[in-house]
């Protein structure tokens, strides 16, 4: 009997060591149920994640946590985005989520893209349906008419995974907002409507080479505008074409375009179109707001995306045969 003791003694103090040591190992950093974010950078090369873990006290210990990461997910990936923690989780709990799906993704929305395009990229990175994509396109971009187009303002996001259309409209809207508001006082004093100047920006963005072409071909549209000239953008009717048959966007035009009947088509009307063509960045509104003075009417830009401007027409003609 007194062995029997002694034994179940000895099995309740291993199993009470053993406890104690997997609760060093493997028990939360913290008592906190509060929700906070692990972020994952989008370049994640040379990150050691649970040493990142450990320091932000989502993990207990690094040794348990690396246990874990090589016995049961040796063989999955750690992607980049964030994902939502808190201080109590167990370790398991964590290693279950760093290694699934990711809670915030990363999206980048590249150089003055139309809201199609920035739909597509949000429908792949956010897990979006078809329905929820058409939505984006014809619903959640078109409450109201100065959100239609150009608010849309390309840069690297960190999106939730959870969120719906709309509220993914609101984060780039309010995006937008935080980046326009240093020109809004600016616009006013040169009395331009900020909708005027965002369409302006968004046809200079389409039509540059560069930044460094940017205020030259502002001053070329304002002159366009002020002498009531169309101002027979092909940026515009690229708009009107949309998706083109291999899936791309911004694809080549032809003549049959260039007769289509279409408020943007800028070679049938004058003026600026109903809305911007595409989400501009801050260096094209800032060449909208600050033209470059020229006496330029016509522009193109050579093989080597180099610019050459012409006064008169006949002038744009030479151009043409010199450098095309």
């Amino acid at each position: 009997m007194k062995r029997i003791l002694i034994a179940l003694f000895t099995l309740s103090v291993l199993i009470f060591i053993l406890l104690a040591y997997g609760w060093v190992l493997f028990g939360p950093a913290g008592t906190s149920k509060e929700i906070e974010v692990f972020i994952v950078p989008q370049e994640k090369d040379g990150l050691d994640v649970t040493e990142s873990l450990y320091d932000q006290s989502f993990i207990k210990n690094e040794k348990g946590f690396r246990f874990l990461l090589d016995k049961f997910a040796r063989d999955k990936e750690i992607k980049p985005g964030g994902y939502r923690f808190s201080k109590n989780m167990y370790a398991w709990q964590v290693l279950g989520k760093i290694t699934g799906r990711v809670d915030l993704a990363w999206v980048t929305i590249s150089f003055c893209p139309r809201k199609e395009q920035v739909g597509e990229k949000l429908a792949s990175a956010l897990g979006w349906s078809q329905d929820e994509l058409d939505k984006w396109n014809n619903v959640y971009t078109n409450t109201k008419p100065e959100y239609f187009e150009g608010v849309y303002y390309p840069d690297t996001y960190l999106l939730p995974v959870d969120e719906h259309g709309g509220q993914i409209a609101a984060r780039f809207i309010n995006h937008f907002n935080e980046k326009f508001t240093p020109f809004i006082d600016k616009f006013i004093a040169k009395n331009i409507k900020w909708t005027t100047g965002l369409k302006i920006a968004s046809l200079i963005a389409r039509e540059a080479g560069g930044v460094e072409d940017m205020k030259l071909i502002s001053g070329i549209i304002w002159n366009r505008l002020d002498q009531g000239m169309a101002l027979q953008i092909d940026a515009t009717m690229q708009y009107t074409l949309g998706k083109n048959e291999d899936g791309s966007w911004w694809g080549d035009i032809d003549l049959a375009e260039k007769q289509k009947d279409s408020p943007y088509n800028s070679y049938l009307y004058k003026g600026l179109s109903p809305t911007p063509i595409c989400s501009p960045n801050v260096d094209a509104i800032e060449a909208a707001l600050n033209p470059e003075e020229t006496d330029c009417l016509f522009y193109l830009h050579d093989n080597a995306k180099n610019i050459h401007c012409a006064v008169t027409y006949e002038e744009h003609l030479e151009n043409i045969k010199k450098y095309l």
